[in-house]
């Protein structure tokens, strides 16, 4: 009787080995899900968010918003960055989405930041962006608009003027400053923030009286520059806006040299030297190339 060999109860059991052997080289190669869609239709600015754009003031009507971009690893990024850039201003995260065209692609070369507490981030110029300047121009990108999050929050910029222009320099500065903070990006060589900035100061425009006028290229290199330097001091919201201001408007009007920033004393020690070449570059005398190579 010990001898006795039940078939049926055999052949199920290789069978059911064979099944899981299948499952098992299937768990090898595991299939990335599919962006996520979550709206079919896109918020688009209201008139105070169109002066926070990276490109254009809207999104087509056929871009889907996603909660992913195309792989894992890209979103794992953006996300991880939008942590650190709110978390060194001590505030918790704005809501980011990305933003897709399958009909019109290049209609998301576009990054728009919304006083509703979102930022919706295009395929397009994300991508791009990557291939031109790898991760640290996306960086830029999305610290420049967390920058319009930290202008609404706070009743920002100081400055006013007809055009964007304030917002979008002030939003450059943000940029740059968090780009050298030990607690944001952490580059200490303005050489690599500056061949980020290669790739943003490309979107300046010269439309000085236009109501979307972002800043020449010049200004646009500068306020960068004028960022990157502010990013030696621990610096609020607040205070970085004061200090941006002082010094790119005494640039501007010459004020600079005759009156210190007495609220600042160990600051504005570190800033005069390098006031004459902010100015330099706001006028173009330094040029694009010669950018690349400040210290």
């Amino acid at each position: 009787m010990k001898r006795n060999i039940h078939f049926p109860i055999l052949l199920g059991a290789i069978a059911a080995l064979s099944l899981s052997a299948c499952n098992d080289d299937a768990m090898e190669t595991p299939v990335q899900p599919a962006p996520q869609t979550e709206s079919l239709t896109i918020d688009q600015p209201n008139a105070l968010e169109k002066v926070c754009y990276y490109v254009d003031q809207y999104w087509s009507s056929s871009s889907v918003l996603l909660t992913s971009l195309q792989n894992s690893t890209d979103t794992s990024f953006m996300n991880s960055q939008m942590t650190k850039i709110s978390g060194m201003w001590g505030r918790s995260n704005p809501t980011l989405r990305f933003v897709n065209d399958p009909s019109n692609y290049n209609s998301t070369y576009n990054a728009i930041s919304y006083s509703t507490g979102k930022i919706y981030y295009g395929y397009a110029i994300y991508y791009d962006a990557k291939s031109k300047g790898g991760d640290i121009v996306n960086a830029m990108i999305l610290a420049h608009e967390y920058g319009h999050q930290l202008q609404y929050i706070f009743g920002l910029p100081s400055v006013t003027e007809s055009t964007a222009r304030p917002n979008e320099l002030e939003a450059d500065g943000f940029a740059g400053y968090y780009l050298r903070r030990p607690n944001g990006y952490n580059q200490t060589s303005f050489a690599q923030i500056a061949a980020a900035y290669e790739f943003a100061q490309s979107i300046g425009d010269y439309q000085t009286n236009s109501a979307g006028h972002h800043g020449t290229p010049p200004q646009r290199r500068s306020a960068v520059r004028l960022g990157f330097l502010l990013g030696q001091y621990d610096l609020t919201a607040s205070a970085f806006d004061y200090n941006f201001f002082y010094y790119y408007q005494g640039v501007l009007n010459g004020t600079y040299k005759m009156a210190k920033n007495s609220q600042y004393p160990e600051l504005d020690a570190y800033m005069k030297p390098y006031l004459d070449e902010i100015k330099k570059l706001q006028t173009g005398e330094i040029s694009a190339e010669e950018f690349k190579n400040l210290k």
